[in-house]
């Protein structure tokens, strides 16, 4: 990771903006990569309202050095640039003084799509229902819950430099369904665990890592018996409050078989304990309730149209939308075909 000149660079085209980042995508001139350029969104540079942001970037990058640069699961940041106007760079006439950086280009797809493609037809959920909460098909060379697992190989590796990884949000992890690897492209919501206490909650810990995951890539509810229930994302939302959280995860399973209310209700009562000690623990814990889940779905008397709408909703992964990122539909799905 170094300063960089953003002359190097040709932008290519737009990929998203999030509540803090506008990310484009660009070509290195020297190597001929694609990478992303993220910076500060727009609005915020304009109203010079993006001080925390800047912060953030600070933080970001300070993690990587630490410990993100050790592992595959974040993607790589390849350089950032000093604190300067960039209009010239971006076309515009901003006039602020704005940090960027300069990452490379994740491959896969986005588990959650950007929000604005949503109003122009696009199933941006597709990613996060397929892979994560309703796995009903899977080739052998993947292991089961892939996502899971691997978020919690990431969990581990900074924890071990003593910080934790929040905003888990399926916009933030790019997945390749041929090979079921992940990645992690925004880590902007990294916190120390010596950090200060936020007001009225008690400080960060592991168990706020652990609700994220349960709560953005697990369901005790059924598979969709349409291939329309893969299109919208699920549970979303920030977490205000831990309590009405686990609150309703509880009521969403008092309808399920016994195994896997036995099974969930063990994770949301060391959750809301703030038992979890080590990410292994909850790895146990969440692989029983997963393989509940799994087992339930499995045996449900329509299980076989389930698996089918499934297989239709999958199809929307060939629309230009997902190709739009370094995906290849035909390869990457071949493995998922009957």
């Amino acid at each position: 990771m170094e300063k960089v000149d953003l002359d190097r660079y040709e932008i290519t085209g737009r990929l998203g903006v999030g509540a803090d980042y506008e990310v484009r995508a660009a070509v290195d001139r020297e190597t001929g990569h694609q990478v992303a350029i993220k910076r500060p969104v727009p609005q915020a540079i304009s109203r010079n309202q993006h001080e925390a942001i800047e912060a953030r970037t600070e933080k970001v990058l300070q993690a990587y050095q630490d410990v993100g640069i050790s592992t595959p699961l974040v993607s790589p940041i390849l350089g950032y640039t000093e604190r300067a106007v960039h209009d010239g760079f971006f076309g515009d006439e901003l006039g602020k003084e704005y940090q960027v950086i300069v990452e490379e280009r994740a491959k896969g797809i986005p588990l959650l799509g950007d929000m604005m493609s949503k109003f122009k037809g696009v199933p941006i959920g597709a990613g996060q229902n397929l892979f994560a909460l309703f796995p009903l098909v899977r080739p052998a060379c993947i292991p089961a819950h892939p996502v899971h697992n691997q978020l919690l190989d990431l969990e581990e590796a900074y924890l071990q430099s003593g910080y934790v990884i929040l905003d888990l949000r399926p916009q933030n992890i790019f997945y390749q369904p041929g090979n079921g690897r992940m990645v992690m492209i925004d880590t902007g919501a990294v916190a120390r665990l010596d950090d200060e206490a936020p007001r009225g909650r008690p400080p960060f810990d592991i168990n706020d890592a652990c609700l994220e995951i349960l709560k953005f890539y697990t369901t005790p509810v059924a598979p969709p018996a349409d291939p329309k229930g893969y299109r919208d994302p699920r549970g979303i939302r920030p977490i205000i409050n831990i309590g009405q959280e686990l609150d309703e995860m509880a009521r969403d399973m008092t309808e399920c078989p016994p195994p896997v209310v036995a099974a969930g209700t063990v994770v949301l009562d060391k959750i809301r304990g703030r038992s979890y000690a080590s990410y292994g623990d909850f790895r146990t814990d969440l692989t029983a309730y997963l393989d509940r889940t799994a087992e339930r779905n499995s045996a449900l008397a329509d299980a076989a149209e389930a698996r089918q709408s499934w297989l239709d909703a999958s199809r929307w992964l060939h629309e230009d939308y997902w190709r739009g990122f370094l995906f290849d539909p035909e390869s990457e799905m071949a493995g998922y075909e009957d």
